[in-house]
């Protein structure tokens, strides 16, 4: 098999492992609010939205440091100890402690820096400009499976309830944890690319090549202490810098926009349809379903506008990009019609308030699928600009990436525990649109460049 076909196998592992861990993370994040309202103690009093406000806010946070741990660590072992406390986060709500679950936010906020720190490296490793679209697009897909398979799990085991009992929920909790540690142990099949670019190496360049361990297993951590604090300092020093450089700053406020609208979906939309009136015990069946639609639109949207549209192609990035704001936009006013206003902060009993027309199950359902398409239409190719344009120093490019998606998926989680739900979409409105002109700039700019040879 020649050195193209093992990275592309590197990117399906990279991807599978990722689905495992997610198909436990996510499920988790759509349903942990929910499962909170129905906890039979009086000695809890955590919240899904705050614990999620923790872990992105420590993401962030994080994320400039990110790059120095995975350069000291590579990749490999990075992302398998994060994938752990991904877990560990999960396991908690088996037999749930305030104090363990805000410790494990905390743990799992730092780890999701290094995971993506590291993944955005491997994904950048094994690609180049004319596959990084394709490549983007495979990972996205394989991602976003996560969506289905756990949400199926949550629509077959709670339909028909309308209370989530201590054994409903330790059930489903200890099958996402042993999910999640599959996945982790997955990412020991990804080996090292064979580049013909390595002989070629820059001797400044030698920090990238440490990030993916070698086939003898050798990394930094086996370097002298004073050459793994240089390159950890060196890995700071270039996020620090390319945080303010134009093209990152062209697109910090469509990063900005996924990290408020992965919000929304992930946590947010899914206790509004659990809240939804007059459904009865299906509403918290449904949440499983509408996690389910929106993981169908994350795969259409990864593997019609990543695999096809190669590298930047012939469409272009700018036009999926409008795509999927449009898609957000017909998402956001269906909800506003079809949900009521209190649904985020209503208690298990259902809202108080009436949504302007008779609550459908058919219309939640097309706005999960829409947002979850939008969603993957500017990820996929947020992605592609940023593995295109960085392609020379990827991990602090990718670190910068989940800081600034991070703190707005934090603040987002922040606000969501007393806005209503209209003023949430208003956010997003106004966020999704100037994001977009600023990534339309950024794509011109990233075009131009090609086209000059830089």
């Amino acid at each position: 098999m020649g050195p193209d076909g093992k990275k592309l196998i590197n990117v399906i592992v990279l991807g599978v492992a990722f689905m495992f861990i997610f198909t436990a993370f996510q499920t988790c994040g759509n349903i942990e609010q929910t499962v909170i309202k129905s906890f039979n103690s009086t000695t809890f009093h955590g919240s899904g939205y705050t614990s999620m406000a923790v872990i992105y806010g420590v993401f962030s946070a994080s994320n400039l440091l990110a790059p120095s741990v995975v350069a000291v660590a590579g990749a490999q072992l990075s992302m398998f100890f994060s994938g752990l406390l991904y877990s560990a986060y999960i396991a908690v709500f088996v037999y749930p402690y305030t104090w363990s679950f805000y410790t494990a936010s905390v743990l799992v906020g730092a780890g999701a820096a290094v995971l993506w720190t590291a993944q955005g490296n491997v994904l950048a490793l094994n690609s180049d400009q004319h596959t990084i679209g394709r490549n983007s697009g495979v990972f996205w897909a394989l991602l976003q499976c996560s969506l289905l398979f756990g949400n199926l799990f949550i629509f077959c085991a709670w339909r028909g309830h309308e209370h989530i009992s201590d054994k409903d929920r330790q059930t489903v909790f200890i099958s996402l944890t042993v999910i999640g540690l599959v996945g982790c142990f997955l990412f020991f099949l990804i080996r090292k690319p064979d580049t013909e670019a390595e002989a070629e190496m820059a001797p400044g360049d030698e920090s990238e090549a440490l990030l993916l361990p070698s086939d003898s297993g050798e990394s930094a951590l086996g370097s002298p202490l004073s050459h793994v604090c240089s390159q950890a300092l060196d890995a700071f020093v270039r996020a620090c810098k390319m945080l303010v450089t134009k093209e990152m700053l062209l697109l910090s406020l469509s990063i900005a926009y996924t990290g408020v609208e992965l919000t929304f979906y992930s946590g947010v939309y899914g206790t509004c349809i659990g809240a939804m009136t007059g459904l009865g015990a299906d509403a918290k069946s449904l949440m499983g379903l509408s996690g389910i639609c929106v993981g169908l639109g994350e795969i259409l949207g990864g593997g019609v506008f990543g695999v096809l549209n190669k590298g930047g192609g012939r469409v272009g990035r700018n036009p999926v990009v409008l795509l999927g704001l449009l898609s957000h936009y017909v998402a956001f006013y269906l909800i506003f019609i079809n949900i009521a206003d209190d649904a985020p902060l209503a208690p298990e009993e259902g809202t108080e308030l009436t949504s302007f027309i008779r609550p459908s199950v058919g219309v939640a359902l097309l706005c999960s699928f829409l947002l979850g398409f939008g969603d993957s239409c500017f990820n996929t190719q947020l992605l592609s600009i940023i593995g295109f344009t960085f392609r020379d120093n990827s991990a602090p490019a990718f670190a910068i990436f989940k800081f600034i998606q991070s703190i707005l998926a934090a603040l987002a989680f922040f606000y969501s525990n007393f806005l209503l739900l209209h003023w949430q979409l208003l956010v997003m409105v106004v966020l999704g649109f100037a994001g977009s002109l600023s990534f339309f700039a950024a794509e011109w700019r990233a075009q131009a460049a090609a086209a000059d040879g830089i």
